[in-house]
């Protein structure tokens, strides 16, 4: 039975670093909220995944604390697609009262929303601010360009298999699990459209 095979047998519950999703999605809403924004759109990414559930708590606990309401109207479902983005911003355009920003959980479905959002005639970010996650090569590609979270995923992925190496190798060595001794917390950047008034990169 080969390491892996048997990590995973074993069930190793390996501590990977990762940003804190729940805190930038904190982070995001109350920019958007100091901006003076009352109705802000959510579009959730796939609920089988973590991530899914911290943002989606992230935005609804921003608008909680700002005394703002979060009606179930405004939560749209994505599926991290682009596809997913168009039907989750078409709904959300739709409302008879529209939201004034559009929090999606990820930058293909944030992508998405910026094209739902020409074609109802509206302009980006005059009409409707809109926010990515993940900082993908898509979000600096189309125009415009809108506010995205960027987090160190290669360093993420590569101190993950380090973790997992150190979990394999601690039990053969008969020596403590370091493991839990060296998670990281990693910081996220929240990257600006380039039409906002004050364009700048601000630490998380």
């Amino acid at each position: 039975m080969g390491d892996l095979e048997q990590a995973s047998r074993h069930n190793v519950q390996l501590s990977v670093e990762k940003c804190d999703v729940e805190l930038d999605a904190e982070e995001v809403t109350y920019r958007l909220v100091s901006l003076g924004h009352q109705r802000i759109g959510f579009i959730v990414g796939d609920t089988n995944q973590v991530a899914c559930e911290r943002r989606l708590s992230g935005y609804r606990d921003t608008l909680h604390e700002a005394g703002l309401p979060a009606p179930k109207e405004l939560v749209a479902q994505g599926l991290f697609t682009y596809r997913s983005g168009l039907n989750a911003a078409e709904q959300l355009l739709g409302l008879e009262t529209i939201p004034t920003a559009i929090f999606a959980s990820n930058d293909d479905m944030a992508a998405a929303t910026v094209a739902v959002t020409h074609r109802y005639g509206l302009d980006v970010p005059g009409d409707l601010s809109v926010c990515g996650f993940d900082d993908t090569a898509l979000a600096a590609t189309i125009w415009p360009d809108f506010t995205t979270i960027h987090q160190p995923i290669i360093e993420m992925y590569l101190a993950a298999v380090d973790l997992l190496i150190k979990k394999i190798r601690a039990p053969r060595a008969g020596a403590e699990d370091e493991s839990a001794k060296d998670r990281t917390g990693w910081g996220s950047n929240l990257l600006l459209q380039s039409g906002h008034p004050s364009v700048s990169l601000i630490s998380l």
